[in-house]
């Protein structure tokens, strides 16, 4: 596989490389890159045949967004890339108005993004995260209006329950207007909880998964060490990051399945981060998978990550040492109902 091997986002024509560049890093001064090197990690990644750049408004405080429209502009690619960016974390502490998913902050997000951008429309726009309180209808109506309006091409929904993306699919199919064509959630070896409800809604909803943090901040790369003093390496994690307290990846769980990805790469012979891309891009389901680089080497050993087929031996290592636990729709649960056949419905067939 390649950069190349375009493939449609969902039920879609918005067409997008198996890897997609995400530039949380950009103009990130504390674990991110410079605007130099962020300019080579973009051009490397094009160079390279990708076309999707996924950003947020929150991203360095918009000075990723800055960044981008700029690097953009200068190289006159807007045409040739799909430009992904996103709404619903607050902007303005103490402004409720300042975030969340209700009509008001998402004009007035689109409209900072547009600006910040240089653009005047948005290839895909996510919803960031689900604020929990604004009807699921506002939101399609409002974002499916921005799409008649010309203002965005397309949606998508991330960190949201499974419920809530399938019933806005559900109901725009039912309405015939503009819905989701994809989910963006955590996925990886380490993270797993999705595929009990959040792939089947993408499945029986028409919407592509795009994982974000598919090497768990760099736990996968086989950075960071457990000793008898503690966890020892540099990186993301063994700083300020959102993966603390109850989301560590620190857990007995997460190092029993770096020690499997380290057996499976040595196979391979090739980087655990490679390894643990490789097993990511496999999923079904699976359509386009976030990269995030503070550095042109870093981007470039996990484009090198499409060059590896492992086998379905080592498929079945990794699924093993980091099957999710406790899910109640199993295939165990479905050889018991169909006593004890091995039954597959019709995208499991092939």
């Amino acid at each position: 596989m390649t950069l190349t091997d375009y493939r449609t986002l969902g039920r879609s024509g918005l067409i997008v490389s198996p890897l997609a560049l995400g530039t949380m890093t950009f103009g990130n001064a504390a674990w991110g890159s410079p605007d130099e090197a962020s300019a080579q990690i973009l051009d490397a990644y094009l160079e390279a045949g990708g076309n999707v750049i996924d950003t947020a408004d929150v991203y360095s405080g918009g000075r990723s967004e800055e960044l981008l429209g700029q690097l953009i502009a200068e190289r006159g690619i807007r045409d040739q890339v799909v430009l992904a960016t996103k709404f619903g974390f607050n902007a303005r502490r103490g402004d409720p108005h300042a975030g969340g998913n209700g009509r008001k902050h998402i004009r007035a997000a689109l409209e900072g993004s547009l600006r910040r951008l240089r653009i005047d429309h948005i290839d895909l726009y996510w919803l960031h995260v689900w604020d929990m309180v604004t009807p699921v209808e506002e939101v399609l109506q409002t974002l499916g209006d921005l799409v008649r309006a010309g203002h965005i091409r397309y949606f998508g929904l991330s960190d949201m329950p499974a419920w809530y993306a399938a019933k806005m699919a559900a109901l725009a199919q039912a309405h015939h207007v503009p819905g989701p064509i994809a989910m963006q959630l955590e996925y990886s070896l380490v993270a797993r909880d999705i595929e009990t409800e959040h792939l089947p809604a993408a499945r029986d909803g028409g919407l592509g998964l795009m994982p974000w943090s598919p090497l768990a901040g760099g736990f996968l790369a086989g950075k960071y060490e457990q000793g008898t003093a503690g966890v020892t390496g540099q990186g993301r994690l063994s700083g300020a990051n959102p993966f603390q307290g109850p989301f560590t990846k620190f857990t007995e769980r997460n190092w029993a399945i770096l020690e499997a990805l380290k057996e499976v790469a040595a196979e391979v012979e090739r980087p655990p981060a490679q390894v643990a891309l490789a097993w990511l891009t496999a999923q079904p389901g699976v359509t386009s998978t976030i990269l995030g680089a503070s550095r042109l080497t870093q981007l470039q050993d996990n484009l090198a990550a499409l060059e590896i087929t492992l086998t379905p031996a080592q498929l079945g290592t990794l699924d093993a040492a980091s099957a999710p636990a406790g899910a109640f729709f199993s295939p165990e649960l479905r050889r018991v109902v169909f006593g004890g056949a091995d039954v597959r419905n019709w995208d499991e067939q092939g």
